[in-house]
């Protein structure tokens, strides 16, 4: 559409493209809320706080508009959807733009998983932006599928969809100035580059914003979040399906800070959404918590918008995008609307998108094993034990004392003592590395999952040795996912074929399979909510304080592998 058609239907002189008629807008700059009509022009708004003639009118009349809703950190391979179903299944619910690091598919695929997610994110109906993935792999501690250098990163830094370097998870690196890390940050010196630096302070703190990093989503106290915005970032509170940070840090979202906070999700799959919501559950919790509600919508869209350059949206102004929720109540924030780019997202819509073939396809490769290969020798009894803190991926490393039988420190349900064993599976060396787990109190049988941040290889946790090599091995006969296994039976299970990580059926088959799943693990003992995520994080060896990768038992406070 031209500039002059533009500006003629922004002033009345021709009837607009579409009017939504008889709203109200609410300004996140002002705060006002604005009677009148909203004129829409190829996608763009063109006129606000007027009566308008269109040639398509949509009656919102009694109804409150906010600006679409920006999810500033997000993995769509953690939903265990595709970008199509991740489209289908949030952005009804207002969330108009997503801020992707498809660093999950990248460590299985390498630039093949990062390509794909570009082309997808031009065909759906909400607006997907791309952060390049950083740390492919995140550690030297760790086999993954790929490994990306600046080299291979740089010829995508001006795709029109790619914003710039997404969460620099080797914090190590960056302050003590690895030469790989010196090169990406190098690379996109002056574009944004996204944080991830848990637990870091005081001068390791502004060594590590030195280097150009803005924002960040690994704040887990108050304390935390107000010395990063303290010194220039930009925090995102976070609200995952296991990484849970809103009740810790709502009380630091204020009028005078929401300039400087956003929202995001980072890991949330489709059961949550559809029993809690997306970003909407996030609006609702926060002002269920007292929080301004002006300060917490504008944390969900200017605030988000101007953090990472989005000039174009966060506002329901003329010259801005149409991404527009229509609210009953802003309270409950339940979407009766949604428009992005102009487009009602309804059926409609999704039908109308071109999708195109899924990658990474059988590339789950599960080394032999048996039983045997889940012993834990050593003669010392004095042991390391991951210790779980539910909703949160920082873990405890707690020092046990576990007496070897016949050469194996075996499994203790009475002591909430699982086996924990990561299996390379990318057809690389083989690796398997056994561990002990507190937290899950599963009783019984073992739980598996190709989800395994960030490598994604194959982790076991379980009690019984035989039903544990059985869930790997169908972890590879089904390209991937979650099984659940007790006596030599699989219970429940999900298969993840596109990179042992996405589901190629609708989200709601996943939402019913991760039900089916969770009741399963139940039923062996399993207490966490959402057990197969807070699996995947122990075997992230970039988050205090022990994890486990194929390498071994990680001690991630002094970054190396425990001999």
């Amino acid at each position: 559409m031209s500039l002059e058609t533009r500006i003629a239907q922004g002033r009345g002189d021709e009837p607009a493209d579409l009017v939504l008629k008889g709203g109200t807008v609410w300004d996140m700059v002002t705060g006002a809320k604005i009677p009148g009509d909203v004129a829409i022009c190829a996608g763009r708004i063109v006129g606000i706080g007027a009566e308008y003639e269109g040639k398509r009118v949509i009656d919102v009349s009694g109804k409150l508009l906010v600006p679409g809703f920006i999810d500033t950190h997000l993995h769509i391979e953690s939903s265990c959807i595709t970008p199509y179903e991740f489209d289908r299944c949030v952005l009804p619910r207002g969330v108009t733009t997503a801020i992707c690091d498809p660093h999950e598919i990248a460590n299985v695929a390498g630039l093949t998983g990062i390509h794909y997610f570009l082309e997808a994110s031009v065909r759906t109906v909400m607006d997907i932006r791309v952060n390049l993935s950083s740390c492919v792999p995140s550690t030297h501690m760790e086999t993954a599928g790929a490994a990306l250098n600046a080299d291979d990163l740089a010829p995508l830094a001006d795709h029109p969809r790619v914003i710039g370097l997404a969460e620099f998870m080797n914090y190590p690196g960056v302050i003590f100035r690895d030469p790989g890390c010196m090169a990406k940050l190098k690379a996109f010196e002056g574009r944004h580059i996204d944080g991830h630096s848990p637990l870091l302070s005081g001068r390791d703190l502004n060594a590590y914003i030195s280097a150009g990093i803005r924002t960040e989503h690994e704040s887990t106290s108050a304390p935390e979040a107000i010395e990063k915005l303290q010194k220039g970032m930009r925090v995102l509170i976070r609200e995952g399906s296991v990484s849970k940070d809103l009740e810790a840090l709502a009380e630091v979202l204020t009028p005078l800070t929401a300039p400087y906070l956003c929202l995001c999700t980072d890991d949330r799959n489709p059961l949550d959404i559809a029993e809690h919501g997306h970003l909407d559950y996030m609006i609702r919790r926060l002002i269920e918590k007292g929080r301004d509600p002006l300060a917490v919508y504008r944390a969900a869209t200017l605030s988000a918008a101007e953090a990472f350059g989005l000039k174009d949206r966060g506002q329901i102004a003329p010259g801005k995008r149409a991404d527009i929720v229509v609210l009953d109540d802003p309270a409950t924030c339940h979407a009766s609307m949604v428009l992005c780019g102009g487009v009602v997202a309804d059926d409609a819509a999704f039908a109308a998108r071109e999708v195109i073939a899924p990658v990474a396809r059988h590339s789950v490769h599960v080394p032999p094993i048996g039983p045997d290969s889940f012993r834990y020798a050593g003669n010392n009894p004095d042991t390391p034990v991951i210790g779980i803190w539910p909703g949160k991926i920082l873990t405890e490393h707690l020092r046990l004392t576990i007496p070897a039988t016949d050469g194996d420190k075996r499994p203790d349900p009475a002591q909430d003592l699982a086996r924990i064993t990561v299996i390379e599976r990318h057809g690389k060396n083989g690796n398997i590395a056994n561990g002990f787990v507190r937290g899950f109190e599963i009783k019984s049988g073992a739980i598996a999952s190709t989800v395994c941040h960030d490598h994604h290889n194959i982790a076991v946790v379980g009690t019984d040795y035989a039903d544990m090599a059985l869930a790997a091995k169908r972890l590879g006969e089904i390209e991937g996912g979650f099984v659940v296994v007790q006596d030599g039976t699989v219970l429940a299970e999900l298969a993840l074929p596109v990179a042992g990580l996405m589901s190629l059926e609708p989200f709601e088959h996943v939402r019913d399979r991760l039900t089916a799943l969770r009741a399963a693990a139940r039923s062996l003992g399993v207490t966490l909510e959402e057990p197969f995520l807070q699996l995947a994080f122990l075997a992230l060896p970039v988050i205090p304080h022990l994890k486990i990768t194929d390498h071994g038992m990680v001690d991630v406070d002094r970054f190396e592998v425990i001999a």
